[in-house]
């Protein structure tokens, strides 16, 4: 796969950047987002990207990628590499365990070892959708808040959030958002554990990592699950 196809020419290749030092990502295909030098978003693979570069130069760069193989292939819509080529197995989702009403999906590296459960618990009463977990060994488990407003950042600031937090929110809205996949409402999500805040989100659609200890194979696992 040529990253960077039908780029302007005088545009360098789009990096590939390291899986480990992702701090913001979504799943998408849109590698050179719309700005001010550039009329039309530009395609490329479908991967894990993250912001790279600044201003008119701006790109989504991959960090992990999905098999080059057919979407419908049901036994690689749940892996991701570390090379565009398929050879390096990054990490992979199992197929979900019952446990209790909830359903684990657990998260394997590229040699079958362990390093998270994304857990889908049932909807409480009430409720309408269910509700996700994260189980990082070593780790207090990650739990999802209830949505902090409907409405986005905005109506956040109406109701007064912390300036600290809304940066970090307007970082995931910002991401892409010159592009053509940017949401048109945002739904702001905040993960924590035993009180930190680990990973922000804007709904299941991008993210910005809060804390450094989070394995982003578990944050990438939960993403293709909800992609």
């Amino acid at each position: 796969m040529v990253f960077g196809r039908n780029k302007d020419v005088d545009e360098p290749a789009v990096p590939v950047v390291p899986w480990a030092d992702a701090w913001e990502f979504a799943i998408t295909d849109e590698e050179r987002p719309i700005t001010e030098r550039r009329r039309h978003a530009v395609l490329g693979a479908r991967a894990v990207r993250v912001p790279h570069g600044r201003a008119a130069l701006k790109v989504n760069a991959p960090c992990a990628f999905f098999a080059p193989r057919s979407p419908q292939d049901s036994t690689e819509a749940l892996r991701l590499y570390e090379d565009a080529e398929g050879r390096n197995l990054l990490c992979a989702v199992d197929d979900p365990v019952d446990a209790n009403g909830a359903r684990d999906y657990t998260v394997r590296d590229g040699q079958g070892h362990i390093v998270g459960t994304v857990r889908r618990m049932p909807p409480l009463k009430h409720a309408l959708k269910p509700t996700w977990r994260f189980r990082q060994p070593g780790r207090p488990e990650i739990v999802s808040s209830a949505e902090w407003a409907k409405g986005g950042v905005t109506e956040m600031v109406q109701k007064g959030a912390g300036k600290l937090f809304l940066g970090a929110v307007q970082a995931v809205a910002d991401m892409g958002a010159e592009g053509g996949d940017q949401p048109a409402r945002s739904r702001v999500v905040e993960w924590r554990a035993d009180g930190e805040t680990v990973m922000t989100s804007d709904a299941h659609r991008r993210f910005l990592i809060r804390a450094a200890w989070l394995d982003r194979r578990v944050a990438f696992a939960y993403a293709m699950l909800r992609a």
